[in-house]
Formats: structure tokens, sequence, C-alpha cells
């Protein structure tokens, strides 16, 4: 069992930078790999923004999130982060952290059999 709490998110200015956390408690993550997802207000589905393998050596992007986000993780530490720099007004959405347990970084929605429950993101001009 794993559990999976995202935090950093809130209000921000367009053009500002935040970072998002995903802290894991119950079993240790560094074995699973691990994806960043969001959800834009209005939409069904979550698509991936970033992934990256449990040993952080792969990373995945959408074509949306490859100049301006970067994933990374500390094992050592546990988090995963999500930096986000540049915010535009289409950023705006639920960013949601879950966990692979292949290890690999996954750019498909299945297979995350663990997922947190969001933070809200909203860039406003």
């Amino acid at each position: 069992q794993v559990q999976l709490v995202e935090s950093g998110g809130g209000w921000m200015q367009a053009g500002g930078s935040l970072r998002l956390s995903c802290a894991a408690s119950g079993r240790t993550i560094s074995s699973y790999g691990m994806g960043w997802f969001r959800q834009a207000p209005g939409k069904q589905q979550r698509a991936v923004v970033a992934a990256i393998s449990d040993n952080g050596s792969l990373t995945h992007y959408a074509d949306s999130a490859k100049v301006r986000f970067t994933i990374s993780r500390d094992n050592a530490k546990n988090p995963v982060y999500l930096q986000i720099n540049s915010l535009k007004l289409e950023d705006t959405a639920d960013y949601y952290c879950a966990a692979h347990p292949s290890g690999y970084a996954r750019t498909w929605y299945a297979g995350y059999v663990y997922w947190g429950r969001g933070t809200q993101v909203t860039v406003s001009s």
C-alpha cells in the first residue's frame, strides 16, 4: 500500500514558477516509476505531464511540458517534484502524482495503481 499526497499548488501569476511535491507514505516508492498528470478544467481525462523512472535516470515529458517542466526525485529523501517555470494560463489544472510498479517512466494512464488526490494550480494574468 502506497499513499501519495501532493502539495505546492495554489493561485499563481502568469510568468511565475512553482514546485509541486509528492510525498509518499506506507511502502517506499524508490522502486516505482512516478508520473505527474493533470486534468484541465472542463476535461474528463487526465493527461501525462511528466514521468520518471525508479532511479531517475529516464524521464519523459509531454510535448507541452518539455521546455518549462522538470520532473525530479530524491530517493534518499523519497519525494518526487515537478518544477514549473514561466507559468501560463493553460497550466491551470489539477495535478496528480501517481506510482507505477514497473519502475519505468510510463507515459500512459494504464498501469499507475497508486494516485494522490491532486493539488490545484490556478494561473491568472
